[in-house]
């Protein structure tokens, strides 16, 4: 049995989230300890035990410990495999963020993996859900992992509401990915999603962010406009190069109104492709699991080294015969992935 220390690195719900996985797809047994005790609300949230559950469900495992504001965690995974299951947060908590989870505990499944999930689709501090439609999915791809989701409707905070489908397709062979170069950015193209508000937002939004980015760097949006019981506003955009692709995103609330978000996002994005690295920092962290799993290994630059991508490797290694190796080149970091015999 592994102990972890849960509040090492990032100290939050990644290192939860990818150990219960972990355990699930190696078979060995793992007890986290002091989870999140360096957030102002310690312990598991509800949307941490929806994730849980959904592992445990999924693979038949056995959990002790899973409630909220728990701070300890035994996870014992099982042999069983459920293919299509029904989740719902209860509140505006990250569907992106739980199904990071469960995607990830579907390595071993050997059919179609279905997930109904209700919550949070574009939130704070969370990968908006588009993220995955206009980049982490294509990448995974390339890598022979195929994915796909719907969004039936969007969920922003506090109500929540959204509904997502996605669906995983049996992962046989994983291929390495290596992104040393993006190569020629080949267009640009977004979309920018309203519900339960009033067109010039999103008019407002769409304009200036157009006219941020300039007449250098054309970009086309689509509008999607949904019915879930929350409302809100915002934008996720997607550099698609030869090689790789930059994203960036924004939520548009109170205090940052359609018109200063716009700009920002677009702002983002530059910053973003100006940065020199092959890949962004958020994507980098759900990568990294599938490419320590690859047949080879892979390659990729981030701007900057976060907590986060340091637990995650910590956590990687933990479970899996894997090492990673991290190197200053000019304005970027050079990650390698090496994936050992054992896996």
């Amino acid at each position: 049995m592994l102990e972890i220390d849960s509040s090492k690195g990032e100290g939050g719900g990644q290192v939860v989230r990818s150990s219960v996985a972990l355990s699930a797809i190696t078979g060995i047994e793992a007890k986290l300890t002091r989870i999140r005790e360096n957030r102002p609300t310690n312990g598991l949230s509800k949307q941490h035990c929806i994730a849980v559950k959904a592992v445990a469900d999924m693979t038949g495992s056995e959990v002790t410990g899973n409630y909220t504001g728990s701070r300890e965690l035994l996870f014992k995974p099982g042999n069983s495999r459920t293919s299509d299951i029904k989740l719902d947060i209860g509140t505006a908590g990250s569907i992106s963020l739980v199904l990071q989870a469960v995607m990830l505990a579907g390595r071993n499944h050997d059919t179609m993996l279905r997930v109904d999930v209700r919550g949070g689709t574009n939130v704070m501090w969370a990968p908006p859900i588009d993220s995955y439609q206009q980049i982490l999915f294509p990448l995974m791809e390339r890598m022979g992992i195929n994915a796909r989701l719907e969004i039936i409707d969007r969920g922003f905070y506090p109500e929540g509401g959204g509904r997502v489908i996605a669906e995983l397709e049996p992962i046989n062979r994983i291929s390495p990915l290596v992104i040393d170069t993006l190569g020629t950015l080949k267009r640009v193209e977004g979309v920018c999603y309203i519900q339960h508000l009033k067109d010039r937002i999103k008019d407002e939004m769409i304009a200036s962010c157009i006219d941020a980015l300039g007449a250098e760097c054309s970009v086309n949006i689509d509008v999607q406009r949904m019915n879930g019981n929350s409302k809100g506003a915002g934008m996720s955009l997607v550099a698609v190069y030869e090689n790789g692709r930059l994203g960036s995103s924004v939520l548009t609330t109170k205090g940052h109104p359609a018109k200063q978000a716009g700009e920002d996002i677009a702002k983002d994005l530059l910053k973003e492709i100006g940065s020199g690295a092959t890949m962004d920092i958020h994507t980098a962290d759900q990568l990294l699991p599938y490419m320590a799993m690859a047949d080879g290994p892979s390659e990729f630059t981030v701007s900057r080294i976060s907590r986060h991508l340091l637990s995650q490797m910590d956590t990687l290694e933990t479970f899996l015969d894997v090492r990673f190796g991290v190197e200053r080149k000019g304005n970027v970091y050079n990650l390698t992935v090496t994936p050992g015999e054992k896996k």
